[in-house]
């Protein structure tokens, strides 16, 4: 039987100490005294975003399109990306508030429990098919070939994934502080020795590409590499001290920063025979840096998957409305370790597919509700008698997932539907655009005229 130390210990890991707030205030607004300069979100960010998918992505497109058709695309997809992500992270920032949070106003305070589940959820899975992407790399540099190992080394990065997001904010930045430095240094030298293995930059520029992608299907790429994720940095956004502070971080992270990992993803997959192409470690074994490979691959999962562990902590607590993220960030991450060790690494492509066909929308809605209809002027929470559902945002949203499905021609990966929208900016772009419009349309047709109601915010509410 556990004694009352034993006890009091445990609780104290589970839920930190409760004579203090949470720091990372997962259901409240962060409190201006707390927020953080441009390096510390912009360094945080760029963590988030430095993926090896998105290196997989470049190298995919290199190869289809050839190096010059290659740039025009990844400056118009990132382009979109960026603005898009930038909006969300200037909203967080004067708001305060998580993507979660943010739904809330948006939806309802029960309409919000879906972008829970469906930020929360997704994130879960996300965790769980990461996990293995440096797992398995650890493995064959050791030359370990066990499989009960092997998943042992899935447990351990498991653990260590979740420790960063379990300490928050504070932690993940520490980590994103040392390892973003680290990532563009030896991203620029993979760079440097590609180019000077190809032959020169006039060696890049010679490759033509298979030709079976064009211009349309490539933005789409490009777009879709992490529009999902975007749409989760006003978890950590809504830390930055500024407006415009949280605006230029995303916009640094998610053009600046992922554009160059993407470009680097087509440099090595157009120089090196690697499986899969582009990939950061397998580009460095081929160049000698094998060991450097493995650090840098290490740091680059790590920074994305605690924002991931991180996110689903935050959506824990906005769905119970509980003060704490602990208790959520554990359980979620116990859940996604279950999911690596049954070999989810399988699904990681399909599910970057379904990310980019549900979670755009509701960023979508989100932005043109703050910018549109409550334009900025934003009440405190307190101040506000959240509506239970907000139709307006639900028809937006399902207008733009409708949208989707219709762009995509699936519903979910193996399921099909028909393909009758065009695509110029993918399926991602399109259902953001449509949840905008419609979500817009209806406020003022609807909600503003009276036929739908939306929350009673106080007359003498504080703004924000």
């Amino acid at each position: 039987m556990a004694t009352e130390d034993e006890s009091s210990t445990w609780r104290t890991f589970v839920f930190g100490d409760e004579d203090l707030p949470d720091p990372d205030y997962p259901i409240d607004h962060v409190p201006r005294d707390e927020r953080k300069g441009l390096v510390s979100i912009s360094a945080v960010l760029l963590g988030f975003v430095f993926f090896a998918g998105t290196l997989w992505s470049g190298a995919e497109v290199g190869a289809a399109m050839g190096f010059g058709p290659m740039l025009s695309a990844t400056a118009v997809g990132y382009a979109i990306l960026g603005v898009y992500v930038a909006a969300l992270c200037g909203i967080a920032a004067k708001a305060g508030l998580t993507t979660v949070l943010l739904a809330r106003y948006s939806f309802g305070r029960w309409g919000a429990k879906f972008a829970d589940l469906l930020l929360g959820g997704t994130q879960v899975g996300w965790f769980g098919v990461t996990i293995p992407m440096v797992a398995i790399p650890t493995a064959t540099f050791f030359g370990v070939e066990s499989r009960s190992l092997i998943l042992a080394l899935i447990v351990v990065w498991g653990v260590l994934h979740l420790a960063t997001a379990y300490f928050g904010y504070e932690g993940m930045e520490k980590l994103s502080l040392i390892a973003v430095p680290i990532l563009v240094v030896v991203g620029l030298l993979s760079v440097f020795i590609a180019v000077q293995d190809a032959g020169g930059v006039s060696g890049l520029f010679a490759g033509t590409g298979g030709g079976e992608m064009g211009f349309a299907a490539a933005v789409t790429i490009v777009v879709g590499t992490f529009i999902s994720g975007g749409t989760q940095a006003p978890n950590w956004a809504r830390f930055a001290s500024s407006t415009r502070v949280g605006f230029w971080a995303g916009l640094i992270a998610f053009l600046v920063g992922n554009g160059f990992l993407f470009l680097s993803g087509a440099v090595g997959g157009a120089v090196y025979d690697v499986t899969p192409a582009g990939d950061l470690y397998e580009v460095l074994a081929a160049q000698g840096l094998a060991a450097i490979g493995l650090i840098a691959l290490i740091l680059n999962i790590w920074t994305t998957n605690d924002n991931a562990a991180y996110a689903f902590g935050v959506a824990g607590s906005e769905a119970f409305e509980f003060d704490r993220k602990r208790p959520f960030v554990l359980a979620g991450g116990t859940v996604g370790i279950l999911l690596a060790l049954a070999g989810a690494e399988s699904l990681l492509i399909p599910w970057l597919s379904t990310l980019g066909q549900y979670v755009p929308p509701l960023g979508g809605v989100i932005i043109a509700d703050f910018l549109l209809c409550w334009r900025l002027d934003i009440p405190r929470m307190d101040d506000v008698d959240f509506a239970g559902v907000r139709w307006i945002a639900v028809l937006g949203y399902g207008v733009g997932i409708v949208v989707a499905i219709l762009t995509a021609g699936q519903v979910v990966p193996g399921v099909g539907a028909p393909q009758v929208l065009p695509s110029p900016g993918g399926a991602a772009l399109n259902g953001l655009v449509a949840a905008f419009v419609v979500h817009t349309v209806a406020y003022y047709l609807l909600e503003e005229t009276g036929v739908l109601a939306g929350h009673d915010v106080d007359g003498a509410a504080e703004r924000l």
